[in-house]
């Protein structure tokens, strides 16, 4: 067997890097599309579900292999640096950092059904969920919760969403 090759601090050994570049390609593959309705519908159950404390409704509607994707930029408590895999883990997630008095938002980002958390008018998070078309599961959730990248959200666009109270 041969020694493992030196490196420079800071660079990544090349078989990291290919398995790192796969994970990227795979969460950026085009899913089959589901219709606005059904995803918007999924949302509002999975928004629900989500702040209302429901974890076994959470967890019947993530896919075994959901993947939470967050993006704090290191600026936010709710996005941590890497993604989180496995309906029980995103679960959990998800439950505990669902808090009430935010006023939560359904928007178009990017061109697909989102929810945009507020509180006191100021946005918190975008949240996109990418669904199974098959079995209308939710495969992966993307939370951007970083301030510089939510200064575009405006408050006032679509008027008042759904207040959301959350009796822990």
């Amino acid at each position: 067997m041969k020694p493992p090759r030196p490196t420079l601090p800071g660079v990544r050994r090349p078989p990291q890097i290919a398995h790192r570049a796969r994970e990227h390609v795979q969460a950026r593959r085009p899913r089959a599309r589901v219709d606005r309705r059904t995803h918007r519908e999924v949302t509002e159950r999975f928004v629900e579900a989500a702040f209302g404390g429901d974890l076994p409704a959470l967890m019947e509607m993530l896919a075994p292999d959901v993947v939470l994707w967050p993006d704090g930029g290191g600026k936010s408590a709710v996005g941590g640096p890497r993604p989180i895999r496995g309906r029980d883990k995103v679960a959990r997630v998800v439950v505990a950092n669902a808090r009430g008095g935010v006023d939560v938002r359904h928007r178009q980002v990017n061109g697909d059904p989102s929810v945009v958390v507020f509180a006191e008018d100021a946005p918190l998070a975008v949240m996109v969920l990418d669904l199974d078309a098959d079995r209308e599961q939710v495969r992966d959730i993307y939370v951007v919760s970083n301030p510089d990248k939510l200064g575009s959200v405006s408050g006032h666009t679509a008027g008042k969403g759904q207040e959301i109270s959350r009796n822990d």
